[in-house]
């Protein structure tokens, strides 16, 4: 297992990402969707024993390989525990070909300027070492942009910048995500300013170093391409953001060179009560859909 295999894929970018990295908040929701009532589990201990489940049985699916799958972020908790009798990053990375990312991210602050920063990451150095030992290759880190407010992108980006300079440290990549809320009147606006600002952290760092980046996707096509071209860049992904999948897939395929990084996108469809061979089924659909979209380009 090399540093430099998953650069490799990662930069190759024939595939894409899968986040499996739903935190608390999200959970529940996350569950509902999966067919898993809130009554069928009391208290967090057993709502994340579930939500494992479900991404245990997603990664273990002869759907999910490497193939076209390939990259995975996961939530702290889930790299923390095993799949298939492996520690999860392992098992992704040995068994499947898949590169492993760890979310970093405490939630966000109340919004100001127009954006959600990131709250502060108490013990990230001890978090970062420990996903270095456990073969992790790269964190996420997301924040939100809900309006064109200068001040408010460039506290956000210069953030993102700063997590990931000591991301890069620890020797992992990291993926910034300053997500733009998709349903916002001025979406256009704050996607040039938040491009501006990150070419000119981009422009000012060291040849030594890269950072990839994950955006939610652009009103305009290849709005995003000085970014997918920039050489501090190893990949540009995109999330979902809301959309459903056949939106999210019809919008990636006009963007070249940027792949898909969905969570609600991929997972949508499956659920607990079916049957291996139906879920499998509805995966594997899911996947061929998603990887051809981030191949279009």
């Amino acid at each position: 297992m090399s540093i430099q295999e998953m650069t490799a894929k990662m930069g190759e970018g024939q595939g894409f990402i899968a986040a499996l990295d739903q935190s608390g908040g999200s959970t529940p929701k996350a569950l509902k969707l999966y067919g898993v009532d809130e009554s069928e589990y009391s208290g967090e201990a057993e709502m994340f024993d579930m939500v494992h489940a479900m991404r245990s049985r997603i990664m273990q699916s002869p759907a999910f390989t490497g193939d076209k799958v390939i990259g995975a972020i996961l939530f702290e908790m889930t790299m923390d525990r095993e799949v298939g009798g492996k520690p999860t990053s392992l098992f992704l990375w040995e068994e499947k070909g898949v590169v492993p990312f760890l979310k970093i991210d405490k939630g966000l602050d109340a919004e100001a300027n127009g954006v959600q920063l990131m709250k502060p990451i108490p013990g990230l150095d001890d978090l970062l070492a420990r996903a270095a030992k456990l073969k992790v290759f790269g964190t996420k880190e997301r924040s939100v942009i809900n309006a064109a407010n200068a001040q408010g992108i460039k506290a956000i980006v210069d953030q993102q910048f700063e997590i990931g300079e000591q991301v890069i440290k620890a020797g992992l990549m990291p993926i910034l995500e300053p997500e733009v809320t998709i349903t916002i009147e001025d979406k256009a606006e704050a996607e040039a300013i938040l491009r501006d600002e990150i070419l000119k952290h981009l422009d000012a760092m060291d040849d030594s170093k890269q950072v990839m980046l994950k955006l939610s996707l652009p009103s305009e096509p290849n709005f995003y391409k000085p970014l997918v071209d920039h050489p501090r860049v190893l990949k540009v992904v995109a999330l979902s953001g809301g959309y459903s999948r056949d939106e999210a897939n019809a919008l990636l395929s006009k963007n070249t060179g940027i792949i898909a990084s969905f969570s609600r996108a991929l997972s949508e469809g499956l659920n607990a009560k079916q049957s291996d061979a139906e879920f499998d089924a509805t995966l594997q659909a899911a996947v061929d859909s998603i990887h051809a979209a981030s191949i279009a380009g």
